[in-house]
């Protein structure tokens, strides 16, 4: 039913200019609601939350009213006295010069990390006026001192998942057969060429833009276009750094930063390991010395941690995690073959398959998009599985995750040794097994955010 769900939405916005989004659907949901709190949207800078907004939702609305506090933070003046919701109105149509009827009309407060007060105003429009549209993002809301807590409807945007960037192609066979999950040879071919061209874009919505955009131009163009809006992405994370990080130190947080592709890309044909503390920064060595930077990282949803668990694990995972025992992945694959200096034909090369730790980067976002954050991986002595994820019943499943064609598992058969588990999965470059297998699971890979409906 979900995929129906989604594949109607296309149909719904289908103007060649607009990028779909499925979080939209969910908003509609709060939108229809009687009675409403506040919405939160969070996601690192320029993965789509405006557009989301003010684009997709907004078009929705009879009017809409954005607040940039960064665009213009004049309007932080509406929230210096009293932050009764009319008050706040009453100064922000008097700020803007635009009318506001709270009854059909979507009020958005944009990059609204940057007034505090406005955060706080949040906690009066649940309590005084729960029938309000109302509407808040941000790209530092997990750097917040006060955050109104129980008092928003909160979301994290992710970069466009996979589902998302083959809906931005417009290719109706394609997106009802990644829909669908099919399973033959031709969509496979097709949606392993996809996740190829995606390994190179990445999730960023103006990158994928781009690489739709100039579809008719030359490859040689398309991928200068979409390398050039990577770079200005990666050095506008960077200068963010030094402008938000407040006490910590900037310059760790960009080593931390520049460490992760690096350190990724030192594993090949095995799990990716540990994130290692030794030579990051310069005189130091330990976790304790880079924790804030990579909670910095982590609540600007730009790293993605994953928590190796030893021995027999057990639900709930986080009961078992070390803090000091940690990968991080980035949090946008085109992101990081960027970083790497990878080339569009390495990527789409037969021999880029050994490659695995782009695939692990891959499915820790597809999962990360579906809400399993954090995520947590398993070893031993010998064997390591990329992911164990809990199911509702409180079982472990094990996902192997293979780049290629390969499947062998030899950690996969230690897991099951060892850990006895109910089901298991793995996710390759192959076709997935029958839809009658309900025990050992293969899947191809760009169908990672489907794992939890075959549990």
């Amino acid at each position: 039913m979900q995929n129906k769900v989604n594949y109607r939405l296309i149909n719904v916005l289908n103007k060649q200019e607009t990028m779909q989004r499925i979080l939209l659907k969910s908003l509609m949901v709060w939108k229809n609601q009687s009675v409403r709190k506040p919405l939160l949207i969070d996601g690192a800078r320029q993965t789509g939350k405006t557009y989301l907004l003010q684009e997709l939702f907004g078009r929705t609305f009879a009017n809409v009213l954005r607040i940039d506090f960064l665009e213009n933070p004049a309007y932080k003046e509406a929230f210096a006295g009293s932050l009764s919701p009319d008050d706040v109105l009453l100064n922000l149509e008097l700020l803007s010069n635009q009318a506001f009827n709270p009854e059909t009309d979507l009020l958005i407060f944009d990059e609204i990390g940057e007034c505090e007060r406005a955060v706080t105003s949040l906690k009066y429009f649940a309590e005084k006026t729960p029938s309000y549209f109302v509407a808040a993002s941000g790209s530092n809301i997990g750097l917040l001192n006060t955050f109104p807590v129980g008092k928003v409807e909160q979301y994290n945007l992710r970069p466009l998942t996979f589902q998302e960037f083959i809906y931005a192609s417009k290719e109706q066979a394609l997106i009802k057969a990644y829909d669908d999950q099919a399973n033959t040879q031709v969509a496979h071919t097709l949606l392993m060429d996809r996740l190829t061209d995606y390994f190179f874009t990445g999730g960023m919505p103006e990158a994928v833009n781009a690489w739709y955009q100039y579809k008719d131009s030359s490859i040689l163009e398309r991928i200068e276009r979409v390398s050039k809006i990577q770079a200005d992405l990666v050095d506008g994370y960077r200068r963010d750094f030094g402008k938000y990080a407040g006490k910590v130190d900037a310059t760790l947080i960009e080593s931390v930063f520049n460490s992760i592709p690096s350190q990724l890309s030192l594993v090949y044909d095995e799990s990716v390991k540990r994130f290692k503390f030794k030579n990051v920064h310069e005189r130091k060595s330990r976790y304790n010395d880079f924790e804030t930077a990579i909670h910095w990282l982590t609540c600007c949803r730009l790293a993605l941690p994953n928590y190796p668990i030893e021995g027999r694990p057990k639900s709930p995972l986080a009961a078992y995690k070390k803090e000091n025992m940690v990968k991080l992945f980035l949090f946008d694959v085109g992101l990081l073959n960027h970083m790497l200096g990878s080339s569009y034909l390495e990527i789409k090369q037969q021999d880029y398959e050994y490659k695995g730790f782009v695939a692990e980067n891959f499915v820790q976002q597809e999962l990360t998009a579906i809400g399993i954050d954090p995520n947590y991986s398993w070893r031993d002595a010998r064997a390591e599985i990329e992911f164990i994820l809990a199911t509702d019943e409180g079982d472990i499943v094990p996902v192997e995750v293979k780049s290629g064609k390969r499947t062998r598992a030899r950690s996969l058969a230690s897991y099951i040794e060892k850990c006895a588990p109910v089901k298991t999965f793995k996710l390759t470059g192959t076709l997935g097994s029958s839809a009658l297998e309900q025990t050992h699971i293969v899947m191809p890979l760009y169908f990672a955010r489907f794992l939890p409906q075959r549990w």
